[in-house]
């Protein structure tokens, strides 16, 4: 199949901007060999449906992955640009804290790195403000600044970012960052293969096991497995698994959740460990491996 026939199903499906990035080209390339191997033996699919598929699922996670870079010096804007993407991460651009408040108002990205010195106000104060509104405090913050004097490195922390980059830095210093705070701040954004009560999830190959055997799940409910496993033994209500599953952004009723629970559970029932996914009375719904002591709903 030519690269370009896939790249213009994937504009066309996802109405997204292709990058020339040989991870995604090489995901591509796993994903559809996969897809293949496990249906065409016993399905009758066709070449689009199956690319179809492939867009809306195995390159899912990296476009939702968005990292917010706010810096006003361009050349350095478009180098961390270019790295971001290399990562396999969607990058927004922002040159002052006002440009970066727009971007968050449409969506919540799931990173910002933060230059210290903007034209408007100081990453500092932006970084203060995101923390003290209940939408935007849990974003996860990166502080970038080429101030290395530690009262400065301790008041960039305290003012919530929840790391520290001096300049000049190098790529794989800033790849290795943002993957330590994603694996702190959003263990959901990771990529490591997640195993809990039988249950056995690869983001990477979109994947999932129950007792060995392999899960047939949809883009949604396999987005709402991987927050489940990745904030396991806590209760969140349908508005919070909303936020965080489907996005603030988007905006459709409540009950909505209960249906891709339901999806969920059906999907699990067959392997006996549907019990994991516990609704919790007037509060939402809760995913624990100690199932047996709960009475699933």
């Amino acid at each position: 199949m030519p690269p370009s026939f896939l790249r213009e199903r994937f504009c066309r499906s996802t109405r997204a901007r292709w990058t020339q990035n040989e991870n995604v080209f090489s995901l591509i390339r796993c994903a559809l060999h996969n897809t293949l191997s496990h249906r065409c033996h016993n399905l009758p699919i066709t070449l689009p449906s199956i690319v179809n598929e492939l867009l809306l699922t195995k390159l899912e996670k990296i476009l939702d992955a968005t990292i917010l870079l706010v810096e006003d010096e361009p050349a350095i804007l478009e180098l961390l640009a270019i790295n971001i993407t290399q990562c396999g991460y969607r990058a927004l651009r922002a040159h002052d804290a006002a440009a970066a408040m727009v971007h968050i108002s449409r969506a919540v990205p799931t990173l910002i790195l933060l230059d210290w010195m903007l034209p408007d106000i100081s990453g500092v104060e932006l970084a203060r403000r995101l923390r003290a509104d209940q939408r935007t405090r849990d974003i996860p913050i990166i502080m970038l600044t080429a101030r290395a004097d530690e009262r400065d490195k301790v008041q960039g922390l305290e003012s919530g970012a929840d790391d520290y980059i001096t300049k000049p830095f190098s790529p794989r210093e800033l790849k290795a960052r943002i993957r330590a705070v994603l694996r702190r701040r959003a263990p959901q954004a990771g990529d490591e293969t997640l195993t809990a009560g039988g249950l056995a999830l690869s983001p990477a190959m979109h994947r999932v096991s129950a007792n060995g055997a392999e899960v047939d799940l949809g883009p949604t409910e396999f987005r709402l497995l991987h927050f489940f496993m990745t904030h396991a033994e806590r209760v969140y209500s349908r508005s919070q698994l909303l936020n965080h599953v489907w996005g603030d952004h988007v905006f459709v009723e409540e009950r909505t959740v209960d249906v891709h629970i339901r999806r969920l559970r059906q999907a699990l029932e067959p392997s006996g460990i549907d019990g994991l996914i516990q609704t919790v009375r007037g509060s939402g719904y809760r995913f624990s491996i100690d199932y047996t002591q709960h009475q699933k709903s």
